[in-house]
């Protein structure tokens, strides 16, 4: 994986993301050995006259790409929107768009963000 999140940020954060029924959080193993994770949100929205699936974060062990990890996670998360009424599945990257485009995503928008001092 390419980041390291902090300890205390990720032991608050995990177990409320464990409890929250629309997220969605997934690992893909090898050899008994954690290689990829899928975190996903499905939410109501106006807009979109329903609700949508967010992919928040998407990572793959860089000597496990294109072992097909990526796709079955992403699938996994597009059955599960699916099964939650989502319209549609939408994420934010400035990486792999080869990757995204072969699973049949499209550039839609651009990402803003700003950070929030404490």
């Amino acid at each position: 994986m390419t980041f390291r999140p902090e300890r205390a940020a990720f032991d608050d954060a995990f177990p409320q993301l464990l409890e929250n029924d629309e997220a969605l959080l997934m690992v893909a193993t090898v050899d008994g050995t954690v290689r990829g994770y899928l975190l996903g949100f499905a939410h109501l929205t106006l807009f979109a006259n329903g609700r949508v699936a967010w992919v928040e974060e998407a990572m793959i062990d860089s000597s496990y790409r294109r072992h097909g990890i990526g796709r079955r996670l992403l699938e996994e998360f597009e059955g599960w929107a699916r099964s939650r009424g989502a319209g549609y599945v939408a994420l934010a990257t400035r990486r792999a768009a080869e990757f995204y485009g072969a699973l049949g995503f499209e550039v839609s928008a651009t990402y803003y963000r700003k950070m929030l001092t404490k």
